[in-house]
């Protein structure tokens, strides 16, 4: 006797199994953006997840060069197709770099949110604070946690 696999199960099983890339050399934000050191700058961007849940971005406010920001205020804003949404600062300290490039190239932030679509850079006032962000893991098992509320 031949099984017939159910299509319906099928697709369930395809949509429960989507992974996300979470990059192993940044700490992360519970507003889903990323943070990456190099020398005394903090990259930031949005992660693999939170790209992927707004969908196609088509617009990136940058926040201006000197701007002082908090951790946990806004800096600038994302518009996909799907909303409009704030950008947080995971740390507090200087606006040292914007990606300007974004402006006309705003799907770089989907197409690699680790690497070419960084956002700002930041000079942490703190660079411990940096510490006391998600780790990968923690971030890995805080998505699995809403995902499954």
């Amino acid at each position: 006797m031949r099984s017939h696999a159910n299509p319906i199960f099928q697709q369930e099983e395809l949509m429960t199994a989507k992974t996300y890339h979470i990059s192993d050399d940044c700490r992360y934000g519970r507003t889903d953006e990323w943070i990456r050191l190099d020398g005394t700058v903090a990259r930031v961007g949005l992660s693999d997840y939170a790209q992927s849940e707004l969908s196609d971005i088509v617009f990136v406010e940058l926040p201006s060069v000197g701007t002082q920001v908090e951790a946990g205020e806004p800096f600038g804003v994302v518009e996909s197709v799907k909303a409009v949404s704030d950008l947080f600062a995971p740390v507090s300290g200087e606006i040292v770099e914007v990606h300007e490039n974004l402006e006309e190239h705003p799907e770089w932030v989907n197409e690699d949110p680790y690497g070419r679509g960084w956002i700002i850079g930041i000079a942490p006032e703190d660079l411990d604070a940096i510490d006391g962000l998600l780790t990968p893991e923690d971030y890995r098992a805080y998505i699995k946690e809403r995902s499954e509320k």
